[in-house]
């Protein structure tokens, strides 16, 4: 069977780049999935100018018209989420449960913002001067460049694309190399809902390619990143060469708090799923379990008693707790910083190795690490993968130090059946999402997601909080 050759779209037209890169499934590295087009930097300048040339009629056009494409966007995604979801678990490597769950976010995020586009508001006030009022509206901001990672292959793109569009905005959407094939099935249907040509524009390629040409584009108004906090950075500063409007999501090294009087099978469960799910691959995992003494010892036994039953393999395989890691280059990234903790000193008590299945893929038998300080690279750097690290303290005072003794600061998770403490950390965790007795990872769509720190820069993201981003601000005095 001939593999399928897939375009970019710009300006509503399907159109092939220079040339083809192939999509390869991490579970199975002889499949691939379809060869995906590269676009160069003129092909981003034809993106941009189209969404500018869209934008005027967009931005003032009939917001029930904007309202019915979002929602027939969000139906035909849910419509198809077991299709979408299996093609997610082909790509990234998540299981093909978590991939459906997650196709089923992206359509559930356009029909949240489908009803945003009619609940668009303003204020009247008075003025302090005779004869006057003054009125405050939202408007769009303009052209958006949108760049997402390989993580949440659909997820993401659908947060950025629904509240830009929902709010007038026309996009330029850049996906990740590595996981172009989701955001392509988005195009796909984002091109058959009735918005018009030039409002919604996908651009794959490299970053090295068309990441800065996109970020300095004369005419991006904006951008919204998800990605490293080194990329991050520098996209920052390139906005504000500009004067460019800019929303960074930049990772984490979240902790997970396990004090002596929590439910230990709770807390095992939830530190398994924070950690390893997903592959650990997720900017949400708790990569540091800070376990308190009276309850370590047990802790540590019923986590290695847990890791030894996880099912490991294809992604689309039944019962399969974890599949692979997305490429070899994380799994070699993965690997290599199991060493480093191991030769900074902690003890590595379960998994950290290579597996070897039927067919050849990225697979690793997720790591855990006892002996470690906050000092180590190991709880200081983002490793993106299935690697955890135990650092045991004495009580809840030194536990919470530690939780916030890190330059990140997304999420961040407890386990206590202490009311007090619960409490406590609720409002002395320095992360923009605390989590008691839940998974550090897992978030609702219609509710405010962004952390503190070196995780986030700029606005939230998601709900209506979202129109802080995506909006600008104008006040018009009118003389009566």
């Amino acid at each position: 069977m001939a593999i399928q050759k897939h375009d970019n779209l710009i300006n509503g037209q399907w159109v092939a780049g220079a040339h083809y890169a192939p999509n390869i499934n991490p579970s199975n590295i002889a499949d691939v999935i379809g060869d995906y087009t590269q676009a160069d930097a003129a092909q981003l300048d034809a993106a941009v100018k189209a969404a500018q040339a869209a934008l005027p009629a967009w931005s003032t056009g009939n917001i029930q018209a904007r309202a019915d494409a979002l929602d027939k966007i969000g139906t035909e995604i849910l419509a198809r989420r077991e299709e979408l979801g299996t093609l997610l678990a082909r790509e990234e490597g998540k299981t093909l449960p978590e991939g459906i769950g997650e196709v089923s976010r992206a359509g559930n995020i356009f029909k949240f913002f489908a009803g945003e586009c009619l609940r668009l508001s303003g204020e009247i006030v008075p003025s302090v001067r005779s004869g006057v009022s003054v009125e405050i509206t939202r408007e769009p901001v303009g052209v958006i460049g949108l760049i997402t990672p390989w993580n949440f292959p659909i997820a993401i793109p659908a947060w950025k694309t629904a509240p830009a569009l929902a709010y007038g905005n026309c996009v330029v959407l850049k996906p990740a190399d590595l996981v172009p094939g989701c955001a392509w099935a988005l195009a796909e249907i984002i091109s058959r809902s009735g918005i018009p040509a030039g409002v919604f524009n996908l651009v794959m390629g490299r970053g090295s390619v068309i990441g800065d040409p996109l970020v300095n584009h004369p005419g991006i108004n904006a951008i919204s990143f998800t990605g490293s906090q080194g990329v991050g950075n520098r996209i920052a500063q390139q906005c504000a060469a500009n004067l460019k409007k800019v929303q960074l999501e930049m990772g984490g090294k979240n902790p997970q708090v396990i004090l002596d009087d929590a439910d230990l099978a709770q807390a095992v469960e939830l530190s398994v799923q924070s950690a390893f799910f997903s592959t650990g691959q997720r900017c949400t995992a708790a990569s540091r379990l800070i376990v308190t003494d009276g309850i370590y010892p047990k802790f540590l036994g019923a986590m290695k008693q847990r890791m030894a039953g996880l099912k490991i393999g294809d992604a689309l395989g039944a019962g399969i707790d974890i599949g692979p890691v997305s490429s070899r280059a994380q799994l070699e990234q993965d690997l290599s910083y199991v060493e480093i903790g191991k030769a900074e000193g902690g003890l590595l008590v379960a998994g950290g190795e290579r597996l070897k299945l039927s067919a050849e893929g990225f697979y690793l038998a997720p790591a855990l690490l006892t002996d470690t300080t906050a000092a180590m690279r190991i709880n200081r750097e983002e490793v993106f993968g299935p690697v955890a690290s135990i650092i045991r303290v004495k009580g809840y005072e030194e536990a919470l130090r530690e939780a916030n003794n890190t330059p990140y600061g997304l999420s961040s998770g407890i386990a206590t059946t202490s009311l007090k403490y619960a409490s406590h950390f609720k409002r002395h965790s320095q992360a923009g999402m605390v989590m008691v007795n839940l998974p550090t990872a897992g978030v609702d769509y219609h509710v405010p997601f962004g952390g503190r720190k070196g995780s986030s820069y700029g606005s939230r993201e998601q709900g209506r909080y979202a129109h802080e981003f995506f909006t600008t601000v104008k006040t018009t005095y009118i003389a009566s």
